[in-house]
């Protein structure tokens, strides 16, 4: 039987993660938190065989979370839950200790394989990443101008708040909205606001 904790801000995310690990008879969820406070009292408390974490949490973060984790419970195997592949946050995880490196949007298939991969003693990379490859891959590069708005917009700006900030006209800032939702690939405002975290822009 694999104990195993979940560490995500989001909890509907978590809702559906239990949902479907109902159904399988090797996994055992043992304790969920929505920071990384929380998921190490429960790690402490349970000594779980994985810990499935987000990186960006309230509180502390998945890294020093899982360096934390990885100095007391060198037996417990931890697997990075991104929104993004990002080469800096997957080095970053590998570095605290880390055993697997999966997106978001993976398949609940592919997380399952990770768990019982990590849980193995094995590593784990999602299918489209490249560990070896990622840190010289060209990363999408914003103009002056998106990064700003991008800022903006992590601040719960409105387009014609942001126009009036940046003396621009509104038509102008929905286009660069749009512009870069298609660059990065994201979908709204929500994941627009994760990358900003993601890639520590300061709002």
């Amino acid at each position: 039987m694999i104990n195993l904790v979940i560490a995500e801000d989001h909890q509907s995310l978590i809702d559906g993660l239990k949902v479907f690990f109902e159904y399988e008879s090797d996994i055992n969820i043992v304790g969920e938190a929505n920071d990384g406070e929380h998921l190490l009292q429960i790690v402490r408390h349970q000594n779980p065989d994985v810990v499935l974490t987000d990186i960006r949490m309230p509180k502390m973060d998945g890294i020093a979370a899982t360096r934390i984790i990885k100095k007391e419970f060198p037996a417990c195997k931890v697997i990075a839950f991104s929104m993004f592949e990002q080469d800096e946050a997957m080095h970053q995880m590998q570095a605290a200790g880390a055993s697997a490196y999966i997106l978001k949007n993976s398949s609940l298939k592919t997380v399952l394989s990770a768990i019982r991969a990590v849980y193995r003693g094995e590593t784990f990379f999602d299918e489209s990443l490249d560990p070896a490859n990622m840190a010289i891959e060209q990363e999408v590069h914003l103009s002056k101008r998106e990064e700003e708005i991008v800022r903006l917009i992590g601040q719960g700006k409105t387009s014609l708040e942001i126009a009036e900030l940046l003396f621009i006209g509104k038509t102008t800032v929905d286009t660069h909205r749009k512009n870069i939702l298609k660059k990065l690939n994201l979908q709204g405002k929500s994941e627009l606001i994760r990358y900003s975290m993601e890639k520590k822009y300061e709002f």
